[in-house]
């Protein structure tokens, strides 16, 4: 009778673990057909591997294949939503504003794809890699740290950064020496950021070898790496592979670095008074969750270290851009300078009233980002069934929104190549569609840095150009770039610099 009783169990779980698989199979083939009515590439997707076959592995040409198959299904066929097979991952790339905003505008679609998993490792699950209750109630908590009041504090140090940023490049002008001026504001923002973060120096700018400035760099280009290689997926590979044993000591590095500031910062969090301006991390200490809780020490520094990542890479790189488009346009870069001599006379610092007054230079900014954007994509997997441009998307579909091909969409702007800062002008902006220019993404999930971004990026090229004039030697139509986490020049861009009189 017992062996009756099992063999009637196992036969039991067998049955339903066989309509289980058969209802999983069954609804992973529904997904598929409705997905395979979105328009994808004319060439096979085949089983396992998708399109992979044909996705370069360097990453300048994998960013200009992607981004030019997306330029000519939006130019030739009209399309707005196109399907590419990452192996067995169909990826629906949008570049039209009303596509963009069906995902980026959602309450529900916040969850970020897969590929953000490959930072656990070094910044947890912080703001930017977080999602649901806890993504919200860091969100909470950190807004306050982007306080008016804190960012004007915040603007000294912007300003004692960028003048030791020209202290070094004088030295190079009068000796003769070559500026590899995309390396200079790239120290100076991450000085920046380090002061501003953790109310630490680091001086990056004069100490360029130290271990910490070294192995951020490392871990950047490595934490985006990752991503573009499936081979490297896998932990259990990855992790036993030279470059994974790498990426755990440079870790160890940056963490042990950010977690002895954040212990010697607690231990003085009850003084009245920590220091003369308060950092990011002075405001993280002090912040208490919805039940009355401090935020543990790990939670602390999965926020620091996600500022020390978010904060200076991005920005360096819209300021690099932005360089180089100006160095392109001696016409426009006159205008910035004519600008910043109006507005700041002799004076040497930036305060908020000029900073608000600089707005032909905000205008060549935003322009230089939307040819240029920093962040290049942003995905997202949609939380419930949705509907783009007539095509139904399942749960669970992940969505990337391409920001640079909705930049230079020609349905979207007129002459996209062209760089033209007035089309930030008050009256050629109005009646622009909200979702037409996303450089800091958009919706509920928009980069909560964005205003201390756009003040940096003000003080630094403004105190640049007070001193100099930028030549930019690259031509447009032989760059190449690198288009995954960040949209940088595949090779340091060459600029001269002139002294203006």
């Amino acid at each position: 009778m017992m062996a009756y009783f099992t063999a009637l169990t196992i036969i039991t779980a067998l049955f339903c673990g066989l309509l289980l698989y058969r209802n999983k199979l069954a609804a992973a083939w529904k997904r598929r057909q409705m997905l395979k009515m979105v328009p994808s590439l004319h060439q096979i997707a085949f089983p396992l591997i998708g399109h992979t076959y044909l996705l370069p592995s360097r990453p300048s040409d994998f960013f200009k294949y992607i981004s030019t198959v997306i330029h000519e299904a939006a130019t030739k066929r009209g399309q707005r939503i196109i399907n590419i097979w990452f192996g067995p991952i169909p990826t629906m790339f949008v570049f039209h504003p009303s596509c963009v905003e069906v995902i980026l505008r959602s309450s529900k679609h916040r969850e970020k794809t897969f590929f953000y998993d490959f930072f656990h490792p070094w910044l947890g699950t912080g703001l930017l890699t977080s999602s649901g209750q806890k993504w919200q109630q860091r969100r909470r908590l950190l807004t306050p740290s982007f306080h008016f009041d804190i960012l004007q504090d915040f603007l000294e140090v912007m300003n004692e950064r960028s003048q030791r940023m020209l202290a070094c490049i004088d030295v190079k002008v009068k000796s003769g020496q070559e500026v590899d001026l995309g390396k200079a504001v790239t120290l100076c923002a991450l000085d920046i950021i380090c002061e501003t973060a953790m109310g630490q120096t680091v001086n990056a700018l004069e100490k360029q070898d130290s271990h910490y400035v070294k192995a951020l760099y490392r871990v950047s280009e490595l934490m985006v790496l990752r991503p573009n290689t499936p081979f490297y997926w896998p932990d259990f590979i990855f992790n036993n592979l030279s470059i994974g044993k790498e990426q755990k000591k440079l870790l160890e590095i940056l963490h042990g670095f950010t977690r002895s500031v954040i212990e010697k910062r607690m231990k003085s969090k009850d003084e009245k008074k920590i220091s003369r301006r308060m950092a990011f991390l002075d405001v993280l200490i002090h912040a208490k969750t919805e039940e009355g809780d401090s935020l543990s020490l790990s939670d602390i520094q999965e926020e620091v270290d996600t500022f020390m990542f978010e904060g200076h890479d991005t920005t360096a790189a819209a300021m690099t851009w932005c360089l180089y488009i100006m160095g392109r346009h001696p016409d426009v870069q006159q205008r910035v300078h004519d600008e910043v001599t109006s507005v700041l006379g002799d004076r040497q610092n930036l305060n908020m009233d000029d900073i608000k007054s600089l707005h032909y230079l905000e205008r060549v900014t935003k322009e230089a980002l939307r040819l240029y954007p920093a962040v290049p994509l942003f995905g997202r997997v949609t939380s419930e069934d949705c509907h783009i441009d007539g095509y139904n998307l399942p749960k669970g579909t992940m969505v990337v929104s391409s920001v640079y091909n909705l930049h230079r969409n020609p349905e979207v702007w007129e002459e996209p190549e062209k760089f033209d800062p007035d089309r930030f002008s008050k009256e050629n902006s109005a009646g622009r569609h909200p979702y037409a220019y996303i450089p800091f993404s958009a919706g509920p999930r928009n980069c909560i840095g964005q205003r201390f971004a756009q003040m940096e990026e003000k003080v630094i090229l403004a105190q640049l150009l007070r001193r100099y004039k930028v030549k930019a030697h690259d031509k447009e139509d032989e760059l190449e770039m690198d288009g995954d986490l960040i949209l940088r020049p595949t090779n340091p861009l060459r600029f001269t610099l002139e002294e203006r009189a």
